[in-house]
């Protein structure tokens, strides 16, 4: 299923990977993530937008997934394990936890909403990296 120079499979795999990591880590955290947002779980389910929500987390996912495979071989060459997991910390730390410090900061939230949100989409790119890494 390679199309367009990426394994399609590897990438839906990886997004599929990505939001179950995604389940376990909200809801291993969820008092903790509910505590730093400083909101009542009512007025989270109000402001959440229901499945429209999920579908779009799944849209963005799987673009993420696209991209670190993609640029993946084109900056290291080849798409290996360790090569992927690589790529996804550095983008992670130059473009995602950058963009999330950022946001938080002119929204006044607190500091540890950007650890649990950063934290979760570092763990994203790792998951992602050894998905892809290994399906190449």
């Amino acid at each position: 299923m390679n199309y367009l120079g990426v394994n399609w499979l590897a990438i839906v795999l990886a997004m599929v990977a990505s939001m179950a990591l995604g389940a376990a880590w909200y809801m291993g955290l969820s008092r903790q993530w509910l505590s730093a947002t400083g909101k009542t779980m009512e007025q989270i389910k109000r402001g959440a937008g229901g499945s429209a929500a999920f579908v779009w987390n799944a849209a963005m996912q799987l673009v993420m997934a696209y991209f670190l495979a993609l640029l993946t071989p084109l900056i290291l060459g080849t798409m290996t394990l360790g090569n992927a997991v690589t790529v996804g910390i550095h983008l992670w730390l130059g473009f995602i936890i950058t963009s999330i410090i950022i946001n938080h900061r002119y929204q006044g939230q607190k500091w540890s909403l950007a650890v649990i949100d950063g934290g979760y989409l570092l763990a994203v790119m790792i998951v992602q990296g050894v998905v892809l890494g290994l399906l190449g």
